[in-house]
């Protein structure tokens, strides 16, 4: 049976690696430094990738557009809440509105920071999945001996 760290299952698959946060290059490196539980570093990402060196950052700056996946994301949030809450609660005063979505956005910042910068690597980062690049290391690592 596989556990939770296991990459075999989607190793091949670029939608389960984006879920899953890995590398776009290879799949199985983790994108992420810390766990998103951890207040204070939930956003740090190693330079590259632990598995195949793939950077994670292209050009600097790169990661100031993923503000507009963010920003969709907490939209998206806002209208599903928004719409649950009224018809959930009948639709209650201002203040319930208010305190539930705050909240919810509050809680869901590192989910939302991680997927957006995520998804702009992926789309924008000119990275392409690359099942071989085990070989093309194991190659270029022998012409440097």
């Amino acid at each position: 049976m596989t556990g939770p760290t296991d990459t075999s299952e989607f190793v091949d698959s670029t939608a389960l690696a984006l879920l899953h946060l890995r590398c776009p290059r290879c799949h199985t490196g983790k994108l992420f430094s810390y766990s998103a539980l951890n207040v204070t570093k939930f956003a740090q990402m190693p330079a590259q990738c632990p598995d195949c060196g793939q950077s994670f950052e292209p050009e600097p700056g790169f990661y100031f557009g993923s503000m507009y996946f963010t920003f969709g994301f907490n939209v998206a949030t806002f209208l599903v809440l928004g719409v649950a809450i009224y018809y959930l609660l009948g639709n209650p005063d201002t203040w319930v509105y208010v305190s539930i979505i705050t909240g919810a956005t509050v809680l869901l910042t590192p989910v939302i920071l991680r997927y957006s910068r995520a998804l702009m690597l992926y789309l924008f980062g000119g990275v392409q999945y690359n099942p071989n690049w085990r070989q093309h290391r194991r190659v270029g690592a022998s012409n440097e001996d």
